[in-house]
């Protein structure tokens, strides 16, 4: 009789509910839609509406143990760019194990209702609030993806229902939750829940996810361990604890944490215990799976567009764009000279991208050395992390100020400098930092071309360059050409030149192939084509080509890196970065610290990049690039050409505009005036302009001209030629009485400190 009377209850309650709710979707329809004749449409889709409330109001539910065993998923398929190397099938070898509410262990159930829907207990089946909250975005946003789910309404969703948005699966969803908690007791749908959903790739259900990821039972997991898994099904790719977000995942593991405190579902001594407590995963195992690395890239791109039940659930074939010849080609090149450079300079790790340049589809990735190897943070993918790019970044700069009219003949003057205007004699106390870099031989050249001192990455100059440049535009080129990261241009100063910003290996790469195009960009894309299960089309790569560098600009930037003749005294004449019968331009760089050392190469049809260190940022042996990283980056090259051949690269056109003489190259462009740094020829911001020599006003200008100076009276002593009078006399001292003794104290004068970065 109790239950009869509870039933009838339930029925009641569930009766007014459905009421309040049909009247909020009315009169919020009725407020922002309804106004003439859309009434009339209003009458016909609330029909309409109605019809699929009754469905789901005459919609059998199964018996309990039917409903467990109700999951049946269409797999969704990851394929390669020819669409037969099947990668990845996210239920090809689906794991799930049944078990019992109470062989779970009370954290794990605990922490689940805290994240998921902390009013489980008091509902019945849906919360009208979250509903009204979620409708009211929805039809502002004119979408159905807000929800407000309930874990009832997950527990319809992952059984019942398919995982299309939109008002009518809505509509069926609340009817559904509301008969389900009719029918089922809370510990029941608890348990159904905690059976059913996927805890990331193949992994279904709490009893498999405890075995996955701490290789435990689900009675035996922690309460540091519960937060953990209970963080999972919000996006179980994107908060992996083998991927790149941990960090992310910890703050939702803290907030699991929080949320059980304030329902007092555990102790103040419990929380803290518990974020204190060192987990420790198990090593994943995914042994049905192609480049891992690029699938759960392409995984986690696709579940930021459908969310994860349309991923893990919805039966669709992805094609991509990975050439999975090539892929397998560089996995095991990475592997093996990984392995040779960590026993030779310390290197535990390497990465590749390979990308086509005329397309933006990215063609390998090899995230690090191996998926599987825990000692080196294998599945940390280290093509989408953060990392120092050292002299990589020169071409960014080199290609701003050759945009403001620069040329590769510009001359400029490798010599020690001192680049802060506030750092001088008097700055005893070093209240000032004190900024001049020195090349990686600590040798400086004197007057040098910007083709010669890009091909042959030489410091002084690049921070000239980026001067010349200046920071702001150069960032801006950055950005055009993909670099995302370099977000607050405040932080940065001359030594971003040399890789002081943190950039991917993803985007430098990609940025890289705008050069090889011509300057055209193309979005990164890692996909061709996503389907349903029948056949239809969600969306297929439909690249958009933007200019993002004037042609000509990008033309010289390949001609300076491709010119073997250029790089030669820097790296000798038959260097890895040669080659015979081709036009490859590429660049090195290895940040000062030795923590990370890059090379990245292209042709008109393909761009390699490659990255080598340790994952822990710990140093290697103090070895630049060219002998760490470039003989893996030459065998990636030799593999993407023979499958990508190019014809080499178009030359820059000439310009019929004459040019200023220190623009071309002529370093003592007026003998009766001397010899000076270019800032004394030029207005940096206009190069090209009507000269005005002599002006003294820019900041930098004696900063550069002092050791210019030093020099030539330098190279006058040892010919034993006589000062000009002519020469510029720096404020407070008369460079006519400097002599070779002299110069070796400049350092000390200026409070010189040496930064290095490599090429």
């Amino acid at each position: 009789m109790n239950n009869f009377i509870t039933l009838i209850y339930k029925t009641l309650i569930n009766f007014v509910l459905f009421v309040r709710v049909s009247f909020s979707i009315t009169k919020a329809f009725f407020r922002r839609v309804l106004k003439g004749p859309w009434r009339e449409v209003f009458l016909i889709t609330t029909l309409f509406l109605l019809s699929n409330v009754l469905w789901a109001m005459n919609t059998t539910i199964p018996a309990f143990g039917q409903l467990q065993n109700h999951h049946v998923v269409d797999s969704t398929k990851i394929y390669d760019r020819s669409g037969k190397v099947l990668l990845y099938d996210t239920d090809g070898s689906m794991r799930r194990t049944n078990v019992p509410l109470n062989a779970v262990s009370p954290y794990v159930i605990k922490a689940t209702v805290a994240i998921e829907d902390d009013a489980f207990y008091n509902h019945l089946g849906i919360r009208p609030t979250s509903i009204l909250r979620a409708l009211l975005t929805n039809i502002g946003s004119a979408s159905f993806g807000q929800g407000g789910s309930t874990i009832t309404q997950q527990v319809v969703k992952n059984t019942l229902l398919t995982s299309d948005k939109s008002l009518m699966r809505k509509l069926k969803e609340w009817v559904l939750a509301l008969r389900i908690e009719r029918s089922y007791t809370k510990d029941e749908i608890l348990e159904t829940y905690l059976n059913e959903t996927p805890y990331g790739g193949t992994v279904y259900g709490i009893e498999e996810a405890s075995r996955t990821y701490f290789n435990k039972s689900s009675n035996e997991i922690t309460l540091s361990e519960s937060a953990y898994l209970a963080s999972l099904p919000k996006a179980p790719t994107y908060f992996s604890p083998w991927g790149k977000n941990f960090s992310v995942l910890k703050t939702r593991h803290d907030l699991v944490l929080d949320k059980m405190l304030k329902e007092k579902m555990i102790t103040k001594q419990e929380y803290i215990r518990a974020l204190n407590e060192k987990v420790i995963f198990s090593e994943k195992n995914t042994e049905n799976i192609k480049a891992p690395h690029f699938v759960f890239y392409v995984l986690s791109e696709l579940e930021k567009k459908y969310g994860k039940e349309k991923i893990y659930k919805g039966g669709l074939q992805i094609v991509t764009t990975l050439d999975w010849g090539l892929q397998k080609e560089s996995e095991k090149i990475i592997r093996e000279g990984a392995l040779k450079n960590e026993k030779n300079f310390n290197a535990s790790n390497a990465g590749l991208v390979a990308m086509d340049p005329r397309s933006g589809q990215v063609l390998a990735m090899v995230g690090s050395r191996n998926f599987f190897d825990d000692t080196v943070d294998g599945q940390v993918n280290i093509a989408t992390s953060l990392r120092q790019p050292g002299s990589t970044f020169k071409p960014f700069a080199y290609a701003t100020a050759f945009k403001k009219g620069y040329t590769p003949d510009t001359t400029l003057f490798d010599l020690k400098t001192q680049f802060s205007t506030a750092c001088g004699a008097s700055n005893l106390s070093n209240e000032y930092p004190c900024y001049s870099p020195g090349n990686y031989d600590e040798k400086y050249r004197g007057p040098m071309s910007m083709r010669d001192a890009l091909a042959q990455s030489i410091n002084v100059i690049g921070v000239k360059t980026l001067y010349l440049a200046g920071i702001e535009d150069t960032i801006a080129t950055a950005r055009s050409l993909g670099i995302t990261t370099l977000e607050d241009k405040k932080r940065y100063g001359l030594s971003l030149v040399l890789g002081g910003g943190e950039v991917t290996l993803l985007e430098m790469t990609g940025a890289y192939g705008a050069f090889a195009n011509d300057g055209v960009k193309y979005p990164t894309s890692a996909i061709l084509s996503v389907r349903t299960a029948s056949g239809k089309v969600l969306e297929s790569y439909k690249g958009v080509a933007n200019q993002v560098l004037d042609k000509d600009v990008a033309r010289t930037i390949n001609d300076v890196l491709s010119d073997n003749t250029a790089r030669t005294p820097a790296f000798g004449s038959e260097s890895p970065l040669y080659f015979n019968n081709i036009a490859v331009a590429d660049k090195t760089g290895t940040t000062n610290d030795y923590r990370d050392v890059w090379v990245i190469g292209y042709t008109p049809t393909v761009v390699v990049g490659t990255w080598a260190g340790n994952n822990d940022n710990t140093p290697m042996e103090k070895k630049v690039a060219a002998f760490i990283l470039a003989p893996i980056w030459r065998s990636a090259m030799d593999k993407a050409i023979a499958r990508f051949p190019s014809e080499g690269f178009p030359k820059p056109e000439s310009s019929i505009t004459p040019l200023p003489a220190p623009l071309a190259g002529v370093w003592d462009p007026n003998p009766a005036v001397g010899i000076h740094e270019i800032l004394f020829w030029v207005n940096k911001d206009n190069p090209r302009s009507q000269p005005s020599i002599g002006s003294f006003s820019d900041p930098q200008f004696y900063q550069w001209e002092y050791p210019v100076r030093l020099w030539v009276n330098e190279i006058a002593y040892a010919n034993n030629i006589a000062s000009s009078s002519s020469y510029l006399e720096l404020s407070g001292s008369s460079t006519s009485s400097q002599n070779p003794i002299q110069i070796s104290n400049a350092g000390q004068l200026y409070n010189y400190n040496s930064q290095l970065d490599q090429p």
